[in-house]
């Protein structure tokens, strides 16, 4: 062996040494996906790798779209593919690019160490104005010059790649130019680009047989443009094999994958301007003392008064607090709180101590349940809400005081049965006919609790808001979200309950409660789930319910009530009130299709959904402004007469009701006005929104003679 071999040995380690940080090994993966886009891409690479010239090539695209990657796809795929890739970021190059011309001590430069190699200059249109004669240069002839004094011209004999976030006129012309197309264009690709990261992910993660991913939920992230491309979708299913990795499930649930949404104007954070408020909202104490300590036994207090005590509402309590307060109540309460009723609902309470009693005897629920479970739940729930409407007006529930009690200790039985089933409130999120009307007004709420998705995503790895956990930095232990919805999924007030359960969780203050414009959630791109739209129909088919004499009374067949006489007619008039909105709703769809061609038939049902919440607040509130004030004489004129002669009491006056009536219909024709626009786009002039703005109108007036 001569001399010269050891000392070129020992000079290769030290070029590999310099090179080791820079170097790329190999590509990550291929092009993903069988659109046009897709195989346009691939045959770009292939015909790069293939050029016997070893032109250069320029690869340009957004951010997060891995062109690195596609300059290794091109070099490891050429003849060169046994040779070094060497990648240089050029935001980082001083402006005279000493870091890759400059000699170091042994008279080398980093771009001599790179041989016959290729050399990716990475972000050229990042690199400074002074740099950039030099990098063209290189890119057009290999030639290049030492900044540090000597002036003799070097060449480089590798292949030079380069890549930039748009087009670069100085370099296209001497390139090969590779355009990459974004994600939100190659939207084909998307469940191809999930199933594989989620295969390749899981692998990684150590699960033994990846999870699937379902269509219902490459459609919903097809809604979404992916700002971070690829990057951005890699992240995005780490994040969700994470949240599932103590589950393990066979496909992967919709709610595990959440993206930013859009900037969200108009909000005004109440933590931020009163941060006491924060403190004093979370305390564990004060939501369990009201649920469990309040609330669950008032309710057992109830239901023995309604089973024991008169059974008409003029003598009964309970069924005066049922009728004339709960319901005008929570009506009142959406456009303030949303679903806050649901946080300290009797119902839920029950089924949570049911199932701690169960814990302790050894029974043990089942996770909480993946899939797009909305699809069966939603018209079940839409047809327990009809079925419930039809008991009302059947069994007259509102002068039966043990047959309100039951249809209460019913709803008890189904949280009871779901909290026995799942650990968390299943029965709520999908099932309960309360909870589904609730869920559907909350959308209209001036209030709403939602988490930075930014900090989530940066900050936190333990999801215990979402989970549950033990408690971490300033963050408490909790069992997790009750409806099992991570705060920073939200992309509606449907799925929250407003219990603070994740802003207790919380070590990182991402949660907030703020203050938005009314009905903020809806909006032309939101997602409703399936069924939601029949539930509307069921609400509004309750109001021709309890108005049917007005509606269908005229007719020879009709009975003289439908609290007595024969089922079959009761009945068969009862369901056909109900299902009078539908029948409108089926006859106007043609009509409004020709009107605005571009109109979804969820659209139009949800622009009128402010007039719904205000028809049942009109017709609810007779009621409870002529007897709510009445409660503690009721009570107490069968057991002590003379106390309730002298008991304080009020009841509204008809002409007062009346125009609260009137004025509640007034606001919802105008929200549904303010509501159809957004959600349609319409031109205030428009013949189509002059059309949509009559039938508001007349729905309205209808609506109001109905309910007055």
């Amino acid at each position: 062996m001569t001399s010269s071999q050891p000392e070129a040995s020992s000079e290769a380690r030290a070029c590999l040494l310099r090179l080791a940080p820079y170097l790329l090994g190999r590509a990550r993966r291929g092009v993903v996906g069988s659109s046009r886009y897709a195989q346009k891409l691939r045959d770009a690479i292939r015909a790069a790798a293939a050029d016997a010239t070893a032109r250069p090539v320029l690869i340009s695209g957004e951010p997060g779209l891995e062109k690195d990657n596609i300059a290794a796809l091109i070099h490891f795929g050429s003849k060169a593919r046994k040779q070094l890739l060497v990648r240089i970021n050029c935001a980082l190059l001083r402006p005279d690019g000493a870091e890759l011309f400059a000699p170091t001590g042994d008279g080398m430069a980093l771009i001599d160490c790179i041989g016959q190699g290729a050399l990716l200059l990475d972000q050229i249109d990042r690199a400074a104005p002074s740099l950039r004669p030099a990098l063209l240069e290189l890119a057009r002839s290999g030639r290049w010059r030492s900044p540090a004094g000597d002036q003799a011209e070097h060449v480089f004999a590798g292949r030079v790649f380069l890549t930039a976030e748009k087009s670069e006129p100085d370099f296209d012309s001497l390139c090969c130019h590779i355009r990459v197309p974004p994600l939100r264009v190659r939207r084909q690709d998307l469940g191809e680009w999930l199933r594989y990261g989620v295969r390749q992910r899981a692998l990684s993660l150590g699960w033994s047989r990846p999870p699937g991913v379902g269509e219902a939920l490459v459609k919903r992230l097809q809604g979404y443009d992916f700002p971070g491309n690829v990057r951005e979708l890699l992240v995005l299913i780490d994040r969700a094999l994470r949240q599932c990795s103590d589950d393990h499930p066979d496909a992967l649930p919709e709610d595990v994958f959440w993206t930013l949404r859009r900037p969200q104007r108009a909000r005004f954070d109440l933590w931020r301007w009163k941060p006491f408020l924060r403190d004093a909202m979370r305390s564990p104490r004060f939501w369990n003392g009201l649920l469990f300590g309040l609330v669950s036994w008032v309710f057992v207090l109830v239901n023995l008064w309604l089973w024991w005590g008169p059974q008409d509402r003029a003598h009964n309590g309970g069924l005066n607090l049922f009728w004339a307060w709960w319901w005008p109540l929570i009506l009142l309460g959406y456009p303030l709180v949303g679903r806050l009723w649901c946080s300290f609902c009797p119902f839920m309470a029950w089924g949570e101590i049911s199932q701690r009693l169960a814990k302790r005897l050894g029974w043990q629920p089942a996770r909480w349940p993946r899939g797009d479970t909305d699809r069966w739940a939603a018209p079940l729930l839409a047809a327990g809400f009809a079925a419930i409407l039809l008991w009302e007006e059947l069994g007259d529930l509102r002068n039966s005081a043990w047959q309100s009690s039951a249809l209460l200790l019913l709803i008890t039985a189904g949280a009871v049965v779901g909290s026995l089933r799942f650990e968390k409130r299943f029965w709520c999120r999908y099932l309960c006919p309360v909870g589904g009307m609730n869920g559907l007004f909350a959308k209209l709420a001036i209030s709403e609790l939602r988490a930075e998705a930014g900090t989530c995503s940066g900050s936190c790895n333990s999801y215990a808001c979402f989970k549950g956990g033990p408690a971490e930095g300033e963050g408490l232990a909790t069992a997790g979200c009750p409806l099992g919805t991570h705060p920073a999924h939200l992309v509606d007030n449907r799925n929250c309950v407003l219990c603070l359960t994740c802003a207790q969780a919380c070590p990182h203050r991402s949660v907030q409660l703020r203050l938005r414009p009314p009905a903020a959630d809806l909006q032309r791109d939101m997602a409703p789930p399936a069924g939601e739209a029949g539930l509307i129909l069921v609400l509004a088919g309750g109001i021709c319910l309890r108005q049917w004499e007005r509606l269908l009374g005229w007719l020879p067949l009709a009975p003289a009530s439908l609290e007595q006489g024969p089922m079959l007619p009761r009945l068969a008039f009862a369901a056909l009130a109900l299902a009078l909105p539908a029948g409108l709703w089926l006859a106007l769809r043609p009509l409004v299709k020709r009107l605005r061609p571009a109109t979804t038939s969820w659209q139009l049902l949800y622009g009128l959904l402010p007039l719904l919440w205000a028809l049942l607040l009109a017709q609810h509130l007779p009621m409870g402004m002529a007897e709510g004030g009445l409660l503690l004489p009721v009570s107490t004129e069968s057991l002590w007469p003379e106390l309730a002669t002298r008991l304080p009491a009020w009841s509204a006056d008809a002409h007062v009701v009346g125009f609260c009536q009137s004025l509640a219909v007034l606001v919802g024709v105008g929200g549904s006005l303010l509501m159809l626009r957004r959600l349609l786009q319409l031109a205030f002039w428009a013949v189509p929104s002059l059309a949509l703005s009559g039938l508001v109108i007349g729905l309205g007036a209808g609506g109001r003679w109905l309910v007055g």
